[in-house]
């Protein structure tokens, strides 16, 4: 089994910054992509960031530029440093994992952790 724990959300104003992190911990998986989503009340949740196992990395647009996902593949971490924030990134922010657990592909989900963009 696979266990994500995400830190780092908060309060902050508008043009701060903050670091998410997401740690990924179990035994017999191999992860592949990691991402993060980012969901606010009555709609869907939307993808935010990706980054492949290779380190490939794409962005929503509303966040291009401002934000930038990594990855420590030795500690199965995934980042997300958010510049320049705006009320509209004001949302609940879940890391997603895709792995390989023995044959079989699964998808993991974080705990999810606020954000909050507010003057």
């Amino acid at each position: 089994q696979v266990q994500l724990v995400e830190s780092g959300g908060g309060s902050v104003q508008p043009g701060g910054s903050l670091r998410l992190s997401c740690a990924a911990s179990g035994s017999g998986f191999s992860i592949t992509d990691m991402n993060w989503y980012r969901q606010t009340p009555g709609k869907q949740r939307e993808l935010v960031a990706m980054i492949s196992s290779g380190g490939t990395a794409g962005y929503a647009d509303s966040v291009k530029g401002r934000f930038t996902i990594s990855r420590d593949n030795a500690k199965n971490t995934v980042y997300l440093q958010m510049n320049n924030l705006k009320p509209e990134d004001t949302a609940v922010y879940y890391c997603n994992i895709v792995a390989w657990v023995g044959v079989r592909v699964t998808q993991y989900w974080g705990q999810g952790t606020q954000v909050t963009v507010s003057s």
